[in-house]
């Protein structure tokens, strides 16, 4: 080094590795060129992706071209440029070392700028055509190659120049393939001028892949497929002929090497039958082809076909043959299948080796955006013009501007592509070698993250943007490429994904909607305007259409579509979580088609949709969770009223989550008992908190609080249309306090009011009457006076009621010796005697002869009737009266648990247990599907045969078994009848009479 030149930290800070040899080369330049500012190259040598390869090839430069010298020493734009490309590629360096003539020229930035008004490939054609001039063979040949790489040179001049590679990365893949298509046409006429039997054939050359989508890469393979043909048919034969030696001879020309090198091998292998087919087909054999016999995967390849090189004219008449066959295509049976199992394919055949480096073919990869483009493209291109295409990055905004990608989606998508390509091409332009591997040295990653701009651990830096680009690509395409939405769209007609009215009223009225003329309606409505909600809903509705009419009622599914996309349509996430999220479009539909009170529900808090769009959204949720989300939406609000309604908003929602669980079938019939009772329970819980703190204040309070449950609430068997059955206790703090029964009544009273108050939410009715005394007595008493009454006064009901007594909420303490003090009452000692069994026989008797409601058929009601829910309820509690004494597993307030029980200590038998259990789980479900397709309580089997068509639906039937549902229970209820006279009434039923008290809950 002069000792005015840089020193070797200087050089190290601006990127060298090797500074010593650095060092030596510049004093080496300096020498040879005495205007040079060697301060300002190594500033311009800082910016390279390698600076020591571009200071290495530039010394070799200056040595075999010294009338560059001047170049080399001007600080100039030219001069950067230079130094740019030999810092990134050594073939282009060694390139521009054997041909220093194209140096000025490759590097002049006007050079380019002044062709641009020209057709691109037309331009370097005529460029690459005056290159070879007259030459044949061999030199012909050469010349191709020399001129090829001259262009080559130009285009990564452009392209390492440019502020943004990625934002250049259209313009710099399209010039590729023009340049790929220059040569092509040079070889063409080379192939030609070899063959003297040319004259009279018409050849041409269809570019495929990514040639044919003008986003070649620096290196590659150039997909093509020939065609041959003549003037005159009688000649079609000799043409083929001529044609598969010009075919031949194309791919000579450019794959052979030469002393100039090679150009890229040509693969024919995209035409009919592949390697297998004949390398030239006439028209007419493709036609026949494509329409008989081509594979899903071979119309997907198509899409990026176009003209090339030789004929333009015959290749415009095949491509007139295939383009409506590629856009057809997507209605093939399975088509969806197909295209989705061969991206699992090319994903299972990458080496494992090279699966995690692969920037192409591995998950995260180029090929991840480009299935999931190419599907959605064919699949809605079929109806939709815009779409169509060859190019991934243009196909992949017009998604985006069609509605049919969300533009997040399509940004995010967008920006990984180019970051995936300029990476491909900066490690494919070092050597100029074919690879998609990302590499693994240092030195590699770190002249690759240099060559984006990176420069403080560039490296690491460059690992990092990719692999965060690789697992948004991957999460993107999972969610695109296996839409459920694909399949469905791909089902329907082209006239149906069209939806035009003449065709939407004739779908309508085929798929079963009542009234086709209004359902016509809502549709326009919807899709009327050119918002991107209008555009969205047009996409989603054709498919949509057929999983309402999947459900029993597809107008009213239709309508509440309508009402909720009214109020949700312009919100950010509504419309896109239709469209992208697994199947939320499919279940909404039919939720909507199927449950008038899921409607309800939805309508009052049309928000709650989200729920089926999340993967996790219809889970169950624990009760320690529920009661943790009802107490702290309570404890946000200091008011009372604003607190209840908290709760019950809270309340609302996870009772729309189990509705639509239980719809889409996330449940089954015991999870969404339980999940309504863990519910009610944690609504109670918060409730009796606000209602304590809303009487008592900020003041310590008198009592302690516990709310019983009782019924189907206290046997964690609570349906949609059950009550909850409940009784209060409370407990001074301290022993005769003054006013503590006044303000547990209060508390209680808040309670109630709070709870059922007014509101949007579905109120929730607290029924008290099996309390001591039912309507008569106390709605709230002491754990002193529930000891009085049951010592002095209980009844044979109340003991049978104390059954299902579960604590549901309030002070621990007190619920445990509640439970102790009830215990001897519902599992007496030494069981009940002969008389109490006689009483609770006439008590039963007495209820069916009176509790059932006016005009209802006994035969058909699913709580009272013969065979129903009270039938099995009853037989269970008589023998837990009698057994639960020397039976633990009877000592449950569960009904089936306690069946289960009876039929392990034999006092069932398992064929009559299951008989009375089949009543009773079909009785409940009935009853709660009655609820969800009604909107209100359904005690019997419809007698209307649309509603019983509702109800089997929901259950999962197929259509028009509703009419089976009232002999099926009919059935069923009459064999369980049977079981309850022998193992309640020992083989007859007693004859009605009055019982010792009478049953309050008649009242």
């Amino acid at each position: 080094m002069t000792a005015g030149g840089p020193t070797g930290g200087a050089l190290a800070r601006v990127g060298f590795s090797d500074v010593r040899r650095a060092g030596g080369m510049l004093q080496e330049l300096s020498a040879a060129l005495p205007d040079l500012d060697g301060a300002r190259l190594v500033r311009d040598l800082g910016m390279v992706a390698d600076p020591d390869l571009a200071l290495l090839t530039l010394v070799r430069l200056r040595e075999a071209a010294p009338d560059l010298g001047d170049l080399i020493s001007t600080a100039s734009t030219q001069r950067e440029r230079l130094v740019a490309l030999l810092g990134a590629s050594t073939a282009l360096g060694d390139h521009l070392i054997h041909h220093p003539e194209q140096v000025r020229e490759v590097t002049d930035p006007k050079s380019r700028a002044q062709r641009a008004g020209r057709s691109a490939q037309r331009a370097v054609t005529e460029r690459m055509f005056e290159t070879v001039g007259d030459r044949t063979g061999r030199e012909a040949m050469d010349a191709l190659r020399v001129g090829y790489h001259r262009e080559l040179a130009e285009i990564a001049v452009e392209d390492l120049a440019a502020e943004d590679a990625t934002a250049e990365l259209p313009a710099v893949a399209a010039a590729l393939a023009d340049l790929a298509g220059a040569a092509l046409e040079v070889a063409v006429q080379l192939a030609r001028d070899e063959e003297p039997e040319s004259e009279g054939v018409r050849f041409s050359v269809i570019a495929m892949g990514k040639t044919g989508g003008r986003e070649l890469n620096y290196i590659s393979d150039v997909d093509v497929i020939f065609l041959a043909g003549a003037d005159d048919e009688a000649d079609e034969e000799r043409a083929l002929r001529v044609g598969a030696r010009l075919a031949t001879a194309v791919i000579r020309i450019c794959g052979q090497s030469t002393a100039e090198g090679s150009l890229w091998p040509v693969d024919a292998a995209l035409r009919p039958e592949g390697k297998q087919g004949p390398l030239v087909r006439s028209l007419a054999s493709h036609r026949e082809y494509y329409q008989r016999w081509a594979k899903t995967w071979e119309f997907q390849a198509l899409l990026k076909a176009r003209h090339v090189a030789g004929d333009e004219t015959l290749s415009r008449e095949w491509l007139d043959v295939v383009e409506p066959l590629v856009w057809s295509a997507s209605s093939r049976d399975g088509f969806v299948d197909e295209v989705q199992a061969m991206r699992r394919r090319v994903e299972q055949n990458v080496p494992k080796a090279e699966a995690d480096r692969q920037l192409k073919l591995g998950p995260g990869g180029l090929r991840d955006i480009e299935f999931s483009v190419q599907l959605l493209e064919l699949v809605h291109g079929r109806a939709d013009e815009t779409l169509r295409s060859e190019t991934t990055l243009e196909a992949l905004a017009a998604l985006r501007d069609g509605g049919y990608v969300g533009r997040d989606d399509a940004a995010a998508l967008d920006s990984a592509y180019r970051l995936l390509r300029v990476l491909e091409h900066r490690i494919q332009l070092y050597r100029l070698r074919r690879t998609h591997l990302m590499p693994t040295s240092e030195a590699e990653l770190r002249r690759l993250g240099r060559s984006l701009g990176e420069r403080r651990d560039a490296a690491t830096a460059i690992v990092q943007r990719w692999r965060g680009q690789q697992r948004e690509v991957r999460r993107l395409h999972e969610r695109l490429f296996y839409r459920p939405l694909l399949s469905a769209v791909a089902r329907l007609s082209t006239d149906e994904v069209r939806l035009s009215t003449d065709a939407a009223k004739d779908r309508l009225g085929a798929l079963g909607f009542r009234d086709p003329a209004g359902a016509v309606r809502h549709l326009e409505s919807l899709t009327e305007g050119v918002s991107r909600r209008a555009t969205i809903q047009r996409h989603l509705l054709p498919v949509m259409l057929g999983w309402f009419a999947d459900g029993a009622d597809p107008d009213a599914g239709l309508l509440a579509f309508r009402q909720i996309s009214d109020t949700l349509g312009t919100t950010h996430w509504y419309l896109r979580m239709l469209r992208d999220e697994g199947s939320a479009a499919e279940r909404l539909a039919h939720v909507l088609s199927s449950s008038r009170y899921a409607v309800d529900l939805l309508i009052r808090s049309p928000e709650a949709v989200v729920l089926l769009g999340d993967p996790k959204g219809l889970s169950r949720v624990d009760p320690e969770t529920l009661r943790t989300r009802l107490v702290s939406a309570a404890g946000r609000h200091e008011g009372a009223a604003e607190a209840f309604q908290a709760v019950r908003t809270v309340r609302a929602r996870e009772l729309l989550r189990v509705v639509l669980a239980d719809l889409v079938g996330e449940l089954d019939d015991a999870q969404v008992r339980a999940s309504l009772t863990a519910l009610t329970d944690a609504l109670l819980e918060a409730g009796l908190a606000v209602a304590t703190r809303a009487v008592v204040g900020d003041e310590d309070p008198l009592v302690r609080m516990m709310v019983v449950g009782m019924g189907r609430l206290g046997g964690a068997e609570l349906g949609y249309a059950s009550d909850a059955d409940v009784m209060y206790v409370y407990e001074p703090v301290v022993e005769g306090t003054e006013g503590a029964a006044e303000q547990a009544l209060a508390i209680v009273t808040e309670l109630r009011k709070g709870l059922t108050g007014s509101g949007p939410d579905p109120a929730i009715e607290l029924d008290a009457t099996l309390r001591p005394e039912g309507k008569s007595g106390p709605l709230v008493r002491s754990l002193e006076s529930y000891r009085a009454y049951y010592d002095r006064w209980s009844a044979g009901w109340e003991s049978q009621a104390l059954l299902r007594a579960r604590p549901v909420a309030g002070d621990a303490d007190l619920a445990r010796r509640f439970t102790e003090l009830i215990e001897p009452l519902r599992w007496p000692e030494g069981g009940i005697d002969a008389r109490a069994v006689r009483e609770v026989r006439r008590l039963k008797a007495r209820m069916e002869a009176e509790r059932l409601p006016r005009g209802a058929d006994p035969r058909t009601h699913f709580k009272l009737g013969l065979g129903g829910l009270s039938d099995v309820e009853w037989v269970v509690q008589l023998h837990q009266l009698r057994h639960a004494h020397e039976l633990p597993g009877l000592r449950t307030t569960r009904t089936l648990d306690a069946l289960q029980a009876l039929e392990e200590a034999g006092l069932v038998e398992a064929a009559d247990a299951a008989v009375l259990r089949r009543s009773w789980v079909l009785a409940s479900r009935l009853r709660d599907v009655g609820v969800l397709w009604r909107g209100r309580p359904v005690d019997s089997v419809p007698s209307h045969l649309r509603d019983a068509e509702g109800i089997s639906r929901i259950l999962g039937r197929a259509p028009g078994l509703g009419s089976k549902l009232a002999e099926e229970w009919r059935r069923t209820a009459r064999r369980a009848r049977q079981v309850v006279e022998r193992l309640f009434y020992e083989t007859a039923p007693v004859p009605a009479a009055s019982p010792r008290r009478s049953d309050p809950r008649r009242s």
